[in-house]
C-alpha cells in the first residue's frame, strides 16, 4: 500500500472515485511517475520534481500542477473552473475531462524536462 492509497482511505467514496480516476489517467500518461505525499496531498513526481497534486476538498477536487505558468497558459480552456495561481478547483458534479488533464500534465512535463 502506498502513501496515496493511505490518503485515499480517508476520503469519502464519491470523491475517492474521482481522485482514483485522476491518478489512473496521470499514471497512464506518465507511467514512470513516482507517488508521494507533498504538502499533505497525493502527488505524482517526475525526475524528483512534483508533477501533479490532487486532493479532495470540502466542495471540490483540487488539482495542483505545481506551476502557475501551466494554469496561466491554459486559462482560456480552464474558464469553466475556478482557479488561483497554483490550483484548479473542479466541481464535484463536473469532473475534469481526460483531455484537459492530459494538457495540464504535458505542459508540466515540458517544464520539468526543460528546466
Amino acid at each position: 500500500m502506498t502513501a496515496i492509497d493511505d490518503y485515499l482511505t480517508t476520503v469519502e467514496p464519491s470523491k475517492r472515485k474521482e481522485l482514483d480516476r485522476i491518478r489512473a489517467l496521470a499514471k497512464q500518461t506518465v507511467p514512470d511517475a513516482e507517488e508521494a505525499i507533498v504538502y499533505g496531498m497525493p502527488t505524482l513526481k517526475y525526475r524528483n520534481k512534483p508533477l501533479l497534486g490532487f486532493a479532495a476538498r470540502k466542495n471540490h477536487i483540487g488539482i495542483y500542477p505545481y506551476s502557475g505558468q501551466v494554469i496561466e497558459t491554459l486559462q482560456d480552456q480552464l474558464q469553466d473552473y475556478s482557479s488561483s495561481k497554483g490550483a484548479i478547483r473542479i466541481p464535484l458534479d463536473r469532473p475534469i475531462s481526460e483531455e484537459m488533464l492530459q494538457q495540464i500534465i504535458h505542459l508540466r512535463l515540458l517544464q520539468i524536462t526543460h528546466s
